[in-house]
């Protein structure tokens, strides 16, 4: 062959090579409306600033950011995560070998007759004989993609394992605000138990005053009952709260990745709510589902079910193969490396299922499904997003203005109580009534220290909504 047709061969090769079937991927567009302002921002909760990458540590708590740094390191589902991640990986480059030339070895030896050898010995006068046969090939293949399903392959495996990656972030985000969560609920749970204990001692403090009251004739037995059943009622207070905490210490330690044998017990001293006093940064909609890991993965799965599209679409047409072979075959294996041994071939192969298609239209048409499916996913989690966060701010400003309330309720209930006893002592107020301010003070007490823990929560809600913490 000329040398000017031999190029025009590889031209029309190279051509038809970088020809590609199936939809080629465009990333979907997100409303504009979807992307801005929070509706439920309020500038007495939380600002338009983007949140910092490690949220946890605008807490200025040394021992958390001691918890999360060992939870990101030991936590056995974010291990479990980065194992998945390595299957994936590993699945990309399997499929990235398809590009390059499968090749073959294979040697053996057979005792028998051959149809050939039998005609050769018949020409010579000699009558056939059972004779060994030695053979040691080397075959090498490699598939021309006229039609891009090897290239689709390659997009797929690629989109999955970033699918994957996303997966990985996302139980970052979760272990990070799952930590975060167990050790804001200790503290909380210690300053609520912290106020159970100071209660009881009020309280404590009354039924004495009413028993000596009592035995110098100043009162009835009733009412030494009722006072001491008001204690009974605030001490009744401490174990759930105790219970509570020691569950959420179990709960850290597993994060952590240790047996609850070695959980960190100085957390237990901890007595008060870990709160953020300053507004939260919440950044607006465009930034979030830049960030949401879970957002990354549908888009990435939504890119995986297109090439799919494109690797069925692929398989309708043929499949053009170049292959080679090189070795030796003798009934000595002497004369594998010889001249009258040596065998080689190179040639194009092409395989076609024909005429019945019915099968291979099917496969398009479920990953076409597919990839309609996985648009509607990721529609769906960019609307999860959203919803997230707005019903944590809202959720979150609630919680605020009721606490707000429980604050000025608490000051007048206090007021209230310090009124009274002082009025009970002088004789002027009745046992019934001191008891009544006495109920009503530790009933705010519990809740306003109910409400900070719930804050802390709210606030932790918000961030894992925002979908900070992975990036490392």
């Amino acid at each position: 062959m000329r040398p000017w047709r031999q190029a025009g061969v590889v031209a029309v090769v190279l051509g038809l090579s970088a020809c590609e079937v199936g939809p080629s991927y465009k990333s979907p567009t997100v409303p504009v409306e979807q992307t801005g302002q929070w509706v439920s921002l309020s500038s007495s909760t939380a600002t338009s600033e983007e949140p910092p990458k490690q949220w946890w540590k605008l807490y200025q708590d040394s021992q958390l950011d001691t918890f999360i740094e060992e939870a990101l390191t030991a936590n056995t589902d974010l291990k479990v995560a980065e194992d998945n991640l390595s299957a994936a990986r590993a699945i990309l480059e399997g499929t990235m070998a398809g590009r390059l030339p499968q090749t073959q070895l294979v040697t053996g030896a057979t005792r028998g007759r051959d149809a050939v050898t039998d005609e050769i010995l018949e020409i010579g006068g000699h009558p056939p004989r059972t004779i060994w046969k030695f053979d040691a090939l080397f075959d090498v293949s490699y598939e021309i993609d006229l039609f891009g399903r090897v290239r689709r392959s390659i997009e797929a495996a690629q989109a999955d394992h970033e699918a994957v990656g996303a997966t990985r972030d996302a139980v970052k985000i979760t272990v990070a605000a799952e930590t975060t969560r167990a050790y804001v609920q200790i503290c909380a749970l210690g300053e609520q138990i912290a106020v159970a204990r100071h209660s009881l001692q009020v309280v404590g403090r009354e039924a004495e005053i009413t028993l000596r009251r009592h035995e110098v004739g100043a009162n009835s037995q009733f009412d030494v009952v009722r006072a001491e059943g008001l204690v009974a009622q605030a001490r009744a207070a401490i174990p759930p709260l105790e219970g509570q905490q020691r569950a959420a210490w179990f709960q850290l330690a597993a994060l952590l990745g240790r047996a609850p044998t070695n959980a960190p017990t100085d957390v237990l001293a901890c007595a008060r709510a870990l709160l953020l006093k300053e507004l939260i940064p919440a950044g607006d909609g465009s930034a979030l589902l830049k960030r949401r890991p879970d957002v990354r993965q549908a888009e990435r799965r939504l890119a995986a079910a297109t090439a799919r599209v494109g690797v069925a679409t692929a398989d309708l047409y043929p499949k053009i193969t170049l292959t080679g072979l090189f070795g030796g075959i003798g009934s000595e294996v002497n004369e594998l490396a010889t001249d009258r041994g040596v065998t080689w071939g190179v040639g194009p192969g092409v395989s076609w299922v024909l005429p019945d298609q019915v099968a291979l239209r099917a496969r398009v048409r479920q990953a076409q499904a597919s990839t309609a499916a996985a648009l509607e996913t990721f529609d769906g989690t960019v609307l999860q997003a959203l919803k997230e966060v707005e019903q944590a701010l809202s959720i979150y400003r609630a919680e605020l203005d009721r606490r707000e309330a429980l604050t000025e309720a608490q000051e007048r209930a206090r007021r209230a109580f310090s009124m009274a006893h002082d009025q009970f002592v002088a004789g002027a107020l009745s046992n019934l009534e001191l008891l009544a301010t006495e109920q009503s003070l530790v009933a705010i007490d519990a809740a306003a220290s109910a409400s900070d823990a719930t804050i802390a929560q709210d606030q932790i809600a918000i961030f894992k909504a925002l979908g900070g913490g992975w990036q490392r």
